[in-house]
């Protein structure tokens, strides 16, 4: 396969992103890979997109750190124009949460030149207009009511007030468009003189969600992953991690680039019947590849851009399932010889 990936910028990428590892394994399995910086996008007068991109030496590396070590060491002497319509496959993994502020014309580039790559009948994995409803955290709202917590979006302070306290005084405040655990609050009857200024940090930057605490919070938060609407599973084991919130009773944040800790995953009845209340929705957006963060019985987000975390799944089950993501797109690419009439969408969560 011919993989393009789109990333924020190739010299943020770290040793620890899912998006090394599948890079990686794909570069070490006999893959053509580019990685594209979500800026180095280009649509010529000839109606096709275009790209300055970095192409990954095809080597069988082990580790993550000289992989992207070198990759970087190719990016800093070249970059290499590639037309788009000659990939196979279209990997959007930048972070649109990570440009809110410093270049907000970035979020939904990846997203806006995919569309034209799907065009050209290049395969774009999560489907552009599924990637488009994802932004933000307003996602989860389209799921049933059953799966997620009760939640108020609004910028109006008083609204948001009213709402702690119809919650007994407990609720998160974090901001709509955000990642990464910044500016999420954990309110207690007890906060009241600084909930001013907790709702001030969230609103100052955008719209604030105020959710319904869940108590199971206090022990951190599944990362359940899903790919073509259903359990990640692969030789019988499946992609999760629990997220272990750090140590404190005021930090709720479990996510791992805000100090969490990973560890094995137990996986639920509870958690399966999340992820199938999820799945049709999901497949009917083209949603590929999917983060489910849970907590108890309930969803507190849906991660469609760029899920992380699939290294500490692959440590704790011991199995290659970022091989196993690279196979599912190979059968992707085979079904759509046979069946050429598919759109990217249908075809994007299709299993097989």
């Amino acid at each position: 396969m011919r993989i393009g990936i789109v990333v924020n910028d190739v010299f943020a990428e770290r040793f620890g992103y899912t998006t090394t590892q599948v890079a990686m394994v794909a570069a070490r399995n006999g893959h053509e890979v580019w990685y594209i910086d979500v800026g180095d996008l280009v649509l010529r007068p000839d109606d096709h997109v275009y790209a300055h991109a970095v192409k990954v030496p095809q080597r069988a590396h082990r580790k993550r750190r000289a992989f992207l070590e070198e990759v970087w060491e190719v990016a800093r002497r070249e970059r290499d124009e590639i037309a788009v319509r000659g990939l196979d496959v279209l990997l959007p993994r930048n972070d649109p949460s990570l440009d809110v502020f410093a270049r907000p014309w970035a979020r939904s580039a990846a997203i806006d030149f995919g569309r034209l790559a799907v065009r050209d009948g290049v395969l774009v994995l999560n489907d552009p207009d599924g990637l488009a409803l994802g932004l933000n955290k307003l996602y989860l709202e389209y799921f049933p009511e059953s799966v997620r917590p009760r939640t108020l979006v609004t910028r109006d302070k008083s609204e948001i007030k009213d709402f702690i306290a119809a919650q007994g005084g407990h609720a998160v405040l974090k901001p709509l468009a955000g990642s990464g655990g910044r500016n999420v609050f954990l309110v207690r009857p007890h906060d009241t003189p600084n909930v001013n200024q907790m709702i001030e940090a969230v609103v100052r930057d955008g719209f604030c969600i105020a959710q319904q605490y869940l108590p199971d919070a206090i022990h951190g938060d599944t990362r359940l992953f899903l790919l073509n609407g259903r359990l990640f599973e692969y030789k019988g084991h499946i992609a999760a991690i629990h997220r272990q919130r750090r140590t404190g009773d005021a930090d709720i944040r479990s996510n791992l680039t805000a100090g969490g800790i990973a560890r094995p995953a137990e996986v639920t009845p509870a958690m399966r019947e999340l992820a199938e209340a999820m799945r049709p929705r999901l497949q009917a957006d083209g949603i590929f590849f999917a983060g489910l963060d849970i907590v108890g019985d309930k969803v507190m987000e849906v991660n469609v851009q760029s899920p992380g975390g699939l290294i500490g799944a692959e440590d704790f089950a011991g199995v290659n399932f970022s091989a196993a993501l690279l196979e599912a797109i190979e059968r992707k690419l085979a079904w759509r010889q046979k069946h050429p009439q598919v759109s990217n969408r249908e075809l994007a969560a299709l299993e097989g």
